[in-house]
């Protein structure tokens, strides 16, 4: 762990953190640590940074369970936690998780848990631009809207009014700065072969996508595309915000006496950004599946559609149905 003590990389992380709150000083934060090189390089830097910020440092490892040398790859991070004298606890899941999305929802649990215990404000991640670029990319492939394609926020609650904050100080670095920050300073990596895996989606994103990108259309692909996303997660929190106001005035949620109840004219009369994302809500209250593009078009027609007119089973068995000036949407019989 050789190397020069000081790096541009420690600048550029260190000014970022002057200019967007992620740590403040003094801050107990919880790092979570894979092993993997972004993650490698997030704990050299928080540690090398602590003097100036004076944060209290706490490791996490997770083992999903998902490779032989699983149990191997949490000593090791043990071990590299101990060389920098950080405590560090190691999470195994008590049988081997079968999906990305069960593991993720497992892992934050594990953070919450861990975070409360240890009284951590944060926990940190060591996501980068390329983790961003890539999550564009598939949430852009799966049909998500612009909400999707924000693609990793620098912060956000670790869950719904949670008091612990997910921070990711690293948006800015590419995997390739990680994988030279860490040659520079001699670091050990875990190699972790379900990363090669092309059964996994994000690898192939990864391995084979953004390669084809870079070399076939821009160099710079990764970076360009962590700021796109970056641009739409500040036009994300605009329009959500206008949403909100726009919800409040021209929604009736359900009572013991009516269903759901939103106001024709006055929606009609916004932008249709607005229109779409207040009826998504709606149809995000009353149907019980993921609410598709096809289903929000169908209540939007409705605002213009003649009385009596309704819309095709919402799933979960709901149907909006136009009453005067109304949209009144809820179960048959309701």
């Amino acid at each position: 762990m050789g190397g020069a003590p000081w790096s541009s990389t420690h600048a550029a992380v260190h000014r970022l953190l002057r200019v967007r709150p992620l740590l403040p000083p003094g801050a107990a934060v919880l790092v979570a640590v894979s092993g993997g090189q972004d993650s490698v390089c997030l704990l050299k830097l928080l540690v090398d940074l602590r003097p100036k910020w004076g944060w209290r440092l706490h490791a996490v490892h997770c083992d999903h369970r998902w490779r032989p040398d699983s149990g191997a790859n949490g000593e090791f991070v043990r071990g590299l936690c101990d060389r920098y004298q950080i405590p560090c606890d190691l999470a195994v899941a008590e049988t081997a998780i079968p999906t990305e999305a069960a593991a993720r929802q497992w892992r934050y649990q594990v953070f919450e848990k861990l975070a409360l215990e240890q009284r951590c404000t944060q926990v940190v991640t060591g996501h980068t631009a390329s983790d961003r670029a890539e999550t564009l990319l598939y949430n852009l492939l799966r049909g998500s809207g612009t909400d999707g394609l924000q693609a990793l926020a620098w912060q956000r609650p670790l869950a719904p009014a949670s008091p612990i904050t997910v921070v990711r100080p690293l948006l800015e670095l590419t995997r390739t700065q990680t994988e030279e920050f860490c040659r520079q300073f001699d670091l050990p990596i875990w190699a972790d072969s379900t990363n090669e895996d092309p059964s996994y989606a994000r690898n192939r994103i990864r391995l084979e996508l953004l390669p084809y990108l870079r070399e076939h259309f821009n160099p710079g692909a990764e970076s360009t595309l962590a700021h796109t996303a970056e641009l739409l997660s500040a036009e994300v929190e605009l329009l959500e915000a206008m949403t909100g106001d726009l919800y409040r005035q021209v929604v009736i949620p359900p009572s013991a006496e009516a269903p759901w109840q939103v106001q024709r004219s006055p929606l009609a009369a916004a932008p249709l950004a607005l229109q779409r994302r207040v009826l998504r809500r709606v149809l995000q209250q009353v149907a019980t599946a993921q609410v598709s593009f096809e289903q929000v078009e169908k209540l939007l027609a409705l605002l213009s559609a003649p009385n009596g007119s309704q819309s095709d089973p919402l799933p979960g068995g709901a149907i909006a149905v136009v009453r005067g000036e109304w949209v009144v949407a809820g179960r048959v019989g309701e």
